[in-house]
Parts: C-alpha cells; sequence; structure tokens
C-alpha cells in the first residue's frame, strides 16, 4: 500500500512554512474558500508528477515575494519508508530526490508514487477539445510506461521542431524540404510506439469507463466512446506525406498522433452537445475512476487519490457511489477537501471508514 504520512511546505503557493501528518486511510481537510485546501492537494501531486496539476510554469508556485520553494513528503512504499523531495532553486533549477538521491532525469520519477487527481475544472476533458482528453491519457499511460514517456517527449521535441521548419518553408526563409523528409523519418519511431501503445491501452479502458458510467448513473444513456487517429487509417508516413502541401500552408504538423482523440458519443450525438449536467460529471468520474482502476491493477498497490471540492459537483446519490468505490479497505489513500466539514463526515459516516479531519 502507498500513504503519504507527512508534508512540509516551504515557500510553496500560499504556503510560507507548514507541515501536515496524516494518520488515516481517509483524510477530510476542510476550510474556507481561499485558505489553502487545493494547495494542500496539488502539494501532493507534485510529489508524484514533480509538477504542478494547475501551472506549466513553477515561478507561479512560488509564494509571493520569494524565489523559490521546498515539498518534502514521507511516504510509506509497501512497508518501506521513503522520502520524496521537490526543490525550486532561487535560480530557477529543479531537483527532485527520493532518500536524498538526485534524479538525473525528472521523468524518472514518474509512475513510482502514483496518484489520481479530480477537481472542478476536470470538466473540460469530457466537454472542450482533443487536447484535454490526450493529456488525461498521457497522464496515465506515463505512469505505467517510462518508455512511452521518453517517447512522448521525443515525439513533441521533434514535432516543434517540424513546425519550425513549416513556418521557415511557409515564409521563404528556407526552401530546404530535404530537412521536412528528415523530420519525418524521425517522428516515425515514437510517433508509431505511442499510436500502438494507446490503441491496445484504449481498447480496454474504454469499455472500463463504460462500465463505471453505468454503476455510477444506473443507466448507460447511450454512451459510445471510441479511439480515433490518423494512423487507424494509413501508416504514419504515408499520414505525414498526404498532409505535406496542407502542413506547409498552415505552417504546423496537421496529421499525426498529436491529434489523437477519444470520441465522446451519447444516443449517436456528440456527448457535450446533448449531455445533462449529471451526464457529464458522471462520465468524467467514470473516466478518472478507470484510472485508478488501471492503476491499481498495474502497480500491484492502489494510488493516492486527491478529491477537490467534489461535493459540489455531484449529487448525493452519486457523491455516495464515488466515495463507496475509492473507501474500501485493501484500496489507497484517499484526500477529500470540501468547505463544508459536516459534509464529508456525513458521508464517511455512512460508509463507516477510519477517518480523520483536517482544518485548515
Amino acid at each position: 500500500m502507498l500513504s503519504l504520512k507527512r508534508i512540509s511546505l516551504l515557500q510553496y503557493k500560499n504556503y510560507l512554512k507548514e507541515s501536515f501528518s496524516f494518520n488515516k486511510q481517509v483524510i477530510g481537510i476542510h476550510g474556507n474558500n481561499g485558505v489553502g485546501k487545493t494547495n494542500l492537494l496539488d502539494a501532493i501531486y507534485y510529489l508524484s508528477f514533480t509538477r504542478s496539476y494547475f501551472y506549466k510554469s513553477d515561478l507561479q508556485n512560488v509564494y509571493h515575494g520569494q524565489s523559490g520553494f521546498r515539498i518534502e513528503g514521507d511516504f510509506d512504499s509497501g512497508g518501506q519508508d521513503q522520502k520524496v523531495t521537490c526543490i525550486l532553486r532561487e535560480t530557477g533549477k529543479k531537483e527532485v530526490l527520493v532518500n536524498n538521491e538526485i534524479y538525473q532525469r525528472l521523468s524518472a520519477h514518474i509512475g513510482k508514487f502514483p496518484s489520481v487527481i479530480i477537481t472542478p475544472d476536470d470538466g473540460r476533458i469530457v466537454t472542450e477539445g482533443s487536447d484535454e482528453r490526450r493529456r488525461y491519457a498521457d497522464a496515465l499511460l506515463c505512469q505505467l510506461d517510462a518508455q512511452y514517456l521518453q517517447h512522448l517527449i521525443e515525439y513533441n521535441r521533434l514535432l516543434q521542431q517540424r513546425n519550425n521548419l513549416l513556418r521557415a518553408l511557409a515564409d521563404r526563409i528556407t526552401k530546404d524540404k530535404i530537412l521536412l523528409d528528415v523530420y519525418d523519418a524521425q517522428l516515425l519511431v515514437p510517433g508509431t510506439y505511442i499510436f500502438v501503445k494507446r490503441q491496445e491501452f484504449f481498447r480496454e479502458m474504454l469499455p472500463a469507463i463504460k462500465s463505471i458510467y453505468q454503476y455510477i448513473s444506473a443507466s448507460d444513456d447511450g454512451l459510445e466512446l471510441s479511439y480515433q487517429s490518423d494512423l487507424l487509417y494509413s501508416s504514419f508516413a504515408e499520414t505525414l506525406h498526404k498532409s505535406r502541401d496542407r502542413d506547409i500552408l498552415s505552417q504546423r504538423t496537421q496529421a499525426g498522433i498529436h491529434k489523437d482523440d477519444i470520441e465522446l458519443r451519447l444516443k449517436g450525438q456528440h456527448f457535450k452537445n446533448i449531455a445533462s449536467q449529471g451526464q457529464r460529471k458522471s462520465l468524467l468520474f467514470a473516466m478518472k475512476l478507470a484510472e485508478y482502476d488501471v492503476l491499481k491493477s498495474s502497480k500491484g498497490f492502489a494510488p493516492i487519490i486527491l478529491l477537490d471540492d467534489v461535493f459540489e459537483k455531484l449529487d448525493a446519490s452519486r457523491m455516495h457511489q464515488l466515495l463507496e468505490r475509492v473507501c474500501n479497505p485493501g484500496n489507497g489513500q484517499l484526500f477529500i477537501t470540501d468547505t463544508h466539514g459536516g459534509r464529508i463526515k456525513e458521508h464517511l459516516d455512512k460508509l463507516a471508514v477510519d477517518y480523520e479531519m483536517i482544518g485548515l
């Protein structure tokens, strides 16, 4: 089992210097808006992913007026004590250490302390563009497969270079299309690897999401999920070749695995166009719970789950079903925030689980 026993925060977001200890499987965190509930969960997420869930730039995570931060977490991982330390130096250099040993590559840490987070803004996964659903899938796959993460990093690096060349060709800064051939050839290995892994993954993942959706909503509502990719219809080499003229005109790569999507349909129509608020919430939670189940099965232990302000997003019956699923004995550690401590206690008391409450 994986559990976080203690976390200390120095100059992280609204915490100048603070520490918290956790002694139970389920931890309720309550307090008014703006006191730091979400920031505390984000710090736990940072210990898993070496980055914030909410901000791309680490500078946005620094306490106002300061120039760096430090997060330290003491974990119990399968009965072994593990200390994870994430530091942003005043110079802007980031360091991540486990038991005081520094990583040479931050990516080597991903997947060792898995977690799943659900926040109020996550509704965009089911209502907005394909970028959000790819980000959801990639965050999970990167925790499962270190090679996937390395191929994704390489693909994105090459894609940016190819797009820079396309802009140069369109602006007549260069006429050298031979370099375009080179980038196309280099993209094939990481792009094909990512496609194959996604295809295998979604073959099992999408039926699981649908099953959990039925459990939460007590109906399938005519929900259909499918993986969409340009590479389903032709090889990556053919896809890039066919799209080349269009790419030069638009000054960006228009086809490839960076355009993949999970197509969501309800009764044959686009999900976001006709789904009710309840259906949207049910699908989001189904996707997140499927993520939780996959990590638990793959790792052999449950990931930490972080639920931020979810009571405002689900009705009482859906909330009970969600908590019933993740609060079972043998499951992982759960952190849940709300503005009303009594509301957390009411739900957890009904489930008769061992929990503790922390007020901020």
